[in-house]
């Protein structure tokens, strides 16, 4: 009989095709953390004492449950904190952190499965005592695993509940003592977070203070402060700067305070044929003097500008320096650094251009110099200057024609030194450029906001500003005018247009700006049909202004500053929310404080000359009110007190009497005494 031959064992093959992970044991996979900015490549903005609402995905294969924490530190601690993250559902899950000072934070998430609360929740589910009693054995193990990591009390409470699971009691005590929160609390602290699985990135929160999320500007000219035969020095200036205090501005902004050029200076209205008394363009830097670290002579000297400063800051304001980063033909640069600028093919050095506009009396900086190491110092040398001279606030002409290397690299090395620096960005540029200066490191930026003027105009713009994707790292800045600004609505809108135009900047904007006293004199003339220069601009002249004009909008300013001040809704935009009202010609809108004990409620008139009624709709449950109840709607514009009831109220507002409501909801109250108030 033939013998069959006997098979050998199938032996197991190792492929060797692909190296395997360092540790393949990790089963958890996080995804979408938000907020984050490009990957993480830019580190989004909070200022400090706001939290960070951190969301992700975490999920790990099978049913097990896992445990997921949020991570955060400051950039100098060395050890991370943590903060358990709560399960939204769908494996979504979130917590928060807040920053608590100011420079750069970090976060990032860990998860891993948490054997303990996964037998914790089967347990839960089992009604069959004899599974429960088997399962209680496995729940034994795994505290006494647990208690040999822990010491002192944590132990021996460990061992103790170790020995209740298995105890002669009723298996439903057992399970009680399982369940119990103790437990759960003594496995935490001494989990061994076996396999854990952390966010491949560390995620940034540039933590800046209040003013650089919330304040009024106000800018003006020092040299038009003087007596109207000469021109104004910082001492001049005491007067204006009472009266910016007087309305309620945080923050005087100046323009270049530097020697202007002389060579090709422009005269009134930009003409090329100056006087000789004529001052030029205060952005025509540089003269034999100085450049960009010198003061104008004729406003003073450095001793003088210190009083200046300290005059503003002992009336509770802060000073914002103009930085244009640009040089008159006679800065001393264009003779100590030559090839710091671009030639003409004739030789000659190139002039500033934005065709068909020529500006002649500027010269800008050529950012591809093969010298470019000692540009960038030289520049972030200026703002370092002035930052030694007690200067916080800076506002930035023109950002978006230098190149963003350069801002990422110079303010990230003026805030190792200065942490608590404000950057404002005056790019009135394409979008995408716009946010990424902001994303390198500009606390604020300029908007489009002068330009929207219709209901869907504002609505749209807003509600991107405030929750679209850039609400993370750009901050807008609302100013309805500028020295280069003078828009068609400003100039055809009379005193309404303008009340209209300050009301939404300064409350659909935690931080906004006038360029005055231009504004509140109601400065309407443009330079010529269609152009939104203003005629006799003060760029290229001195200007006499009366601000004690009876017609001057200044205690509108002041009303509407003090109520931004007095009303904490209106220091953020993150809960900025658009009410119905079907007039078009009329806008509505609500700002509230997280536990709804501040709600502002506005509506303005968006027709400047025309009396427009509507029914405004008002969320009451979402605000926090009962809709059963009346509620007082207080104008704090006029002081006038309107009892409303229910969502739809009637409102008309006449132009000419004032074009706006600025409302503060408050609710009805009952004492034990039965008296009603409203809060």
């Amino acid at each position: 009989m033939q013998q069959t031959k006997r098979r050998a064992a199938p032996r197991v093959v190792l492929s060797e095709a692909a190296p395997l992970p360092e540790e393949g044991r990790r089963r958890v996979g996080i995804e979408s953390v938000q907020p984050q900015v490009d990957a993480g490549r830019f580190p989004i903005k909070r200022s400090v004492g706001e939290e960070v609402v951190v969301h992700a995905d975490a999920f790990a294969d099978g049913h097990e449950v896992l445990c997921c924490i949020l991570l955060h530190r400051s950039d100098e601690e060395t050890e991370w904190r943590e903060t358990r993250m709560e399960p939204l559902g769908n494996d979504r899950w979130t917590a928060a952190f807040r920053v608590t000072s100011l420079g750069t934070w970090h976060y990032t998430v860990a998860a891993w499965v948490d054997r303990f609360r996964s037998w914790r929740h089967d347990l839960e589910a089992r009604v069959d005592e004899d599974d429960i009693a088997v399962a209680l054995q496995v729940g034994h193990g795994i505290v006494m695993e647990t208690a040999r990591r822990a010491d002192g009390d944590d132990a021996r409470s460990l061992k103790e509940f170790a020995s209740a699971l298995l105890r002669e009691a009723p298996v439903s005590e057992r399970r009680a003592s399982a369940l119990d929160p103790e437990l759960q609390d003594l496995i935490d602290r001494h989990d061994p977070r076996t396999f854990a699985t952390r966010y491949a990135r560390v995620l940034s929160v540039l933590a800046d203070r209040e003013r650089a999320r919330f304040g009024a500007w106000y800018e003006f000219f020092p040299r038009s402060c003087g007596p109207t035969d000469r021109h104004g020095r910082f001492r001049d200036c005491e007067d204006r700067i009472v009266y910016a205090a007087e309305m309620g501005f945080d923050v005087i902004y100046l323009p270049p305070i530097h020697p202007v050029g002389r060579e090709r200076r422009k005269g009134p209205n930009n003409t090329l044929q100056p006087d000789p008394g004529d001052p030029g363009s205060p952005w025509a830097i540089g003269a034999a003097e100085g450049g960009h670290v010198a003061i104008h002579p004729e406003l003073g000297t450095l001793d003088d500008f210190r009083w200046f400063r300290d005059r503003v800051s002992a009336h509770g304001m802060e000073l914002a320096l103009d930085i244009a980063f640009q040089c008159a033909p006679d800065h001393p640069w264009v003779s100590e650094h030559p090839d710091w600028f671009r030639r003409r093919p004739d030789g000659s050095i190139q002039y500033a251009e934005n065709p068909p506009r020529k500006y002649e009396d500027i010269y800008p900086l050529d950012f591809e110099t093969a010298d470019w190491q000692n540009l960038w110092r030289a520049l972030e040398g200026v703002f370092r200057f002035w930052a030694n001279e007690g200067v916080r606030i800076f506002r930035v002409d023109n950002p978006h024609t230098k190149p963003f290397p350069f801002w990422e690299w110079t303010l990230a090395s003026l805030r190792e030194s200065f942490a608590d620096l404000i950057f404002l960005s005056e790019a009135f540029t394409r979008p995408r450029i716009m946010h990424r200066l902001a994303k390198l490191g500009f606390n604020q930026s300029y908007t489009y906001f002068a330009w929207r003027n219709t209901k869907k105009e504002l609505t749209a713009y807003a509600t991107e500003l405030a929750h679209g994707p850039g609400r993370e790292y750009m901050r807008p800045n609302l100013w309805p005018n500028t020295p280069d600004i003078l828009t068609q609505y400003l100039q055809f809108g009379g005193r309404a247009g303008s009340m209209s135009r300050l009301t939404l900047a300064a409350t659909l904007g935690a931080s906004y700006g006038v360029y005055g006293p231009a504004f509140e004199l109601l400065e309407h003339s443009p330079a010529r049909p269609g152009s939104e220069e203003y005629l006799d601009s003060e760029k290229y002249q001195l200007r006499d202004w009366r601000v004690d004009r009876e017609d001057s909008l200044r205690d509108y300013m002041a009303a509407l500053n003090r109520i931004r001040r007095d009303n904490p809704a209106l220091h953020h935009d993150s809960t900025l929310r658009f009410l119905s009202i079907e007039n078009p010609q009329l806008i509505a809108y609500a700002k509230v404080t997280a536990d709804l004990s501040n709600v502002i409620v506005c509506v303005v008139n968006l027709d400047p000359h025309h009396t427009q009624t509507g029914w405004v709709e008002v969320p009451l449950a979402d605000l926090g009110m009962d809709e059963q109840q009346p509620y007082q709607m207080h104008d704090l514009l006029r002081n006038a007190r309107y009892l409303w009831h229910g969502r739809h109220n009637y409102v008309s507002l006449d132009p000419a009497a004032g074009p706006a409501h600025v409302f503060r909801m408050r609710r009805r109250v009952r004492t034990e005494h039965d008296f009603e108030y409203y809060l």
